[in-house]
């Protein structure tokens, strides 16, 4: 048997039992693991639902340009469609999704623009307002617009919610679903609810996004709305494919845990998931309480871990924000295993035979330079060497004649690797920017230091 093209695959995705994740959760946990799908994500199913569903109405016709706003997986469901089917595609998304994701939506042909994240969803910058406008200046062109189009929903009415129920042969109690769009949680739970309306629809939404406190008070607080990591799910909108009806629980979970908990499902379950996967068990074992040994829980593996690399499987990222703590040396304990010292600077104003005087009479080969306080540049033995061997007199001219530029910064969680792999022949010292403020650098000397101690 064979596939007459890759769109025939889409759907009938496995269902595998977690164990370590969740090993103190009493209920049977299982995860629907759709990074079998084509373009390794749930939005394959939606994504073609809606293009079929606009060519049956006429709103995408023959040889047309998807426009689309995306952080990337619907963007591939979308695209994998119009390769077959003949279509151009243009996505708009923000800067806050993982390069991966960008990339991958190039190789399939897809024009891509990069908006920034930290705007109102009606800023003419917003990747929503530009995939809008785009939608009205290019001749046949059309939006599926992901959150209010309600082919989304539909796409797991007619597909996830019957597999699941085939699957756990009836026997499902919870669903629990990372909510954005509200497509996956909604399609899927209203169908599971008519099979049997006590099985309960947990979401799992993010601090910084308005589900939870919309559906528990009816208010819409954009006093909640505040920039967060996690990817794929959240909004700073109500979109019209959340039910929120049908959803009977919102449960909020930290950037930092939906991070770690993606990577422990790697390591401890051998499942390559993304971020909202992390952020869904993370959540579940908040409100394990909640559930007894005869539960049957369903939680949805949205996408793969691939589109993670930069990021939630990277270890210097999670350092760069504190998520990971562990004992590789860091610019902090670098810091920490020397005696306390002075950073000594010299203000770019002053001349080049000061700047040899200091560096002669504290034995130091390399002086970072400042202008009104700030770090701007640095000169070092060898810069000073070759800039007197051209010109004697140039020891008299201001330091800011010779600087370079300055050393790299890094902060204090960064680590020994990467901080090792800054210091080399063009840079012999990296600085760190403090809490408080302070400046200090980091030599060679101290990462010997640091290792030997």
């Amino acid at each position: 048997m064979w596939y007459n093209n890759i769109l025939e695959t889409i759907g009938n995705t496995p269902l595998v039992k977690l164990n370590k994740t969740v090993k103190d959760i009493p209920a049977t946990v299982l995860a629907k693991v759709e990074t079998t799908n084509p373009g390794n994500s749930i939005k394959d199913r939606m994504a073609l639902k809606m293009i079929e569903d606009a060519e049956k109405s006429g709103k995408l016709k023959a040889g047309g340009t998807i426009i689309e706003g995306t952080s990337g997986n619907t963007g591939m469901g979308l695209a994998i469609a119009a390769v077959i089917k003949g279509y151009k595609c243009i996505f708009t998304t923000t800067d806050k999704q993982s390069k991966e994701k960008v990339d991958a939506l190039k190789a399939f042909g897809a024009e891509v623009i990069v908006c920034p994240t930290d705007v109102e969803p009606e800023d003419p910058r917003s990747y929503y307002s530009v995939s809008s406008r785009l939608e009205r200046e290019v001749p046949n062109s059309w939006k599926p617009n992901q959150y209010d189009n309600l082919s989304n929903s539909q796409a797991h009415y007619e597909q996830t919610g019957p597999e699941i129920w085939e699957q756990t042969e009836g026997k499902i109690t919870h669903l629990v679903v990372g909510v954005g769009t509200g497509g996956t949680i909604s399609g899927t739970g209203k169908y599971l609810k008519e099979k049997n309306p006590n099985i309960q629809i947990w979401g799992i939404d993010t601090y910084g996004s308005v589900f939870k406190k919309y559906k528990e008070t009816g208010i819409f607080d954009e006093k909640e709305v505040y920039p967060y990591i996690t990817e794929g799910i959240g909004e700073d909108f109500l979109p019209k494919n959340v039910d929120f009806d049908l959803i009977d629980h919102f449960e909020k979970v930290t950037d930092k845990d939906a991070a770690l908990m993606t990577r422990e499902i790697a390591r401890k379950e051998g499942i390559f998931a993304g971020n909202s996967a992390g952020a869904a068990i993370a959540g579940l074992l908040q409100m394990k309480a909640n559930l007894s040994k005869d539960d049957v829980v369903v939680v949805i593996f949205h996408d793969h871990g691939s589109r993670y690399m930069g990021k939630m499987f990277n270890d210097d990222w999670l350092r760069e924000r504190g998520f990971l703590e562990d004992e590789k040396l860091t610019a902090r304990s670098i810091i920490q295993k020397r005696e306390p010292q002075e950073m000594v600077t010299i203000d770019s104003q002053k001349t080049v035979f000061e700047a040899i005087n200091s560096m002669k009479s504290l034995n130091i080969s390399q002086i970072p330079v400042t202008q009104q306080g700030m770090v701007v540049g640095r000169v070092t033995e060898s810069e000073i060497l070759n800039a007197l061997l051209e010109n004697p007199a140039i020891k008299s001219e201001k330091v800011e004649s010779i600087q370079s530029a300055s050393f790299p910064f890094v902060d204090l969680n960064t680590s020994i690797d990467k901080i090792s792999g800054l210091i080399n022949k063009e840079n012999s010292a990296v600085l760190v920017e403090c809490n408080d403020g302070k400046i200090e650098i980091i030599t060679q000397y101290d990462i010997i230091n640091a290792i030997s101690g």
